[in-house]
């Protein structure tokens, strides 16, 4: 079976090889090119949009009412196909929950999500046979747009709550404390390896006890075998996730060190050519579903609501008990200025990015969600 890392430098090179794919370099896609007109949306005011440039990790997320901003069916319906590399994790929960209660059939969206690993889905986003990505920019997606597709990270999905620990978690060594951790040379269980957006909040971490990117061994792991590997001494250190994390939370022997910075989501939705230029109108329209599903269902913290938590594990196919032992997740459609540069930082770090960085104008779109709530620049 192909390794993921492999899966991923292999993504990149079809992307960079099918030329027949690619636009000129730099082209600005319609979708960002400022003609549409933006009209205020219903129910979303001053509250449904922050500045980008505010990174506080005690930032709320924009929010508009309730069922807001308000369907605006398309003329006619439209077939849209979304990748997603699970659909039973929380984070996708947004999606599931608007396929659920309609609130794609009320633009005109025909949804249909399709299970596909980001390596498999990347050359069909840039082809156009997929019209949008649920999954996150990483190396892989940069590497292809710096071949010239227009691919874009156009909506954010989450950060973490304030109590989750998802994130890097080490064995400690005797004399060490959660304080103070020798990190260089240690192995590092993860289900993606390198090239994950995770490696920027990992080097934060790493920052503050004496390793680096480049000092670590990384071991590829099955979701299922990184945190036995973590236990049984296979690695030193394992990025964990909700709600494994909570495994060895309190534990004698282990410490967790940091995870995604709070407030900024690191993954989202990203368009392909389909929604980004030959059908905007339809794009927004996503947009606008997705975001009304977070201002319906997960505007605040969701978790204490009874009945949609049993629901939401029934949609997710979950056991009810381990969605509800971890905090909810902040529900997040915007895009944090300079994300994608300090994505790619890492990425160099790594030694997994080819190429000169990427402006931030050629790798997220922020204009359909500022038009699904009707913000005007």
């Amino acid at each position: 079976m192909r390794r993921r890392t492999y899966g991923l430098a292999l993504a990149a090179g079809v992307l960079l090889a099918s030329t027949a794919c690619a636009s000129p370099e730099g082209r600005e896609p319609q979708a960002a090119a400022g003609t549409r007109a933006i009209r205020p949306a219903e129910g979303c005011g001053e509250d449904s949009w922050t500045d980008p440039a505010d990174l506080s990790p005690a930032r709320t997320p924009a929010r508009c009412r309730p069922g807001a901003p308000p369907p605006q069916r398309l003329p006619e319906t439209r077939e849209l196909t979304i990748a997603t590399g699970t659909l039973s994790a929380e984070y996708v929960a947004p999606l599931r929950v608007a396929l659920d209660k309609g609130e794609f059939r009320k633009e005109g969206l025909d949804v249909t999500l399709k299970v596909l690993p980001t390596p498999d889905a990347l050359p069909l986003l840039a082809k156009g046979d997929l019209d949008a990505l649920w999954a996150a920019p990483e190396a892989a997606v940069m590497n292809g747009v710096r071949g010239g597709f227009d691919i874009r990270w156009v909506a954010g999905n989450f950060s973490p709550g304030t109590r989750s620990k998802s994130g890097l978690w080490v064995r400690l060594k005797q004399g060490e404390n959660a304080n103070r951790v020798a990190m260089a040379g240690r192995k590092l269980g993860t289900m993606i390896g390198k090239g994950s957006v995770i490696a920027y909040p990992m080097e934060k971490a790493l920052e503050k006890h004496g390793g680096g990117l480049a000092e670590i061994q990384y071991q590829q792991l099955g979701s299922a075998d990184v945190l036995t590997a973590l236990e049984n001494g296979g690695v030193d250190s394992a990025w964990l996730l909700d709600p494994v994390w909570r495994k060895v939370d309190g534990k004698p022997g282990y410490a967790f060190l940091g995870g995604q910075p709070p407030g900024e989501p690191l993954g989202g939705l990203l368009y392909g050519p389909s929604l980004l230029n030959e059908d905007v109108d339809a794009g927004v329209a996503l947009l606008r579903a997705y975001i009304r599903t977070v201002n319906t269902y997960f505007s605040a913290d969701y978790k204490t609501n009874e009945t949609f938590i049993t629901y939401l594990a029934k949609l997710l196919k979950t056991d009810e008990r381990i969605l509800r032992s971890t905090p909810s997740l902040h529900m997040d459609w915007e895009i944090r200025a300079g994300t994608t540069d300090r994505l790619q930082s890492a990425y160099v770090a790594q030694g997994v990015s080819e190429g000169d960085p990427l402006p931030e104008s050629r790798t997220v779109t922020r204009a359909l969600y500022e038009e699904a709530v009707g913000h005007q620049r």
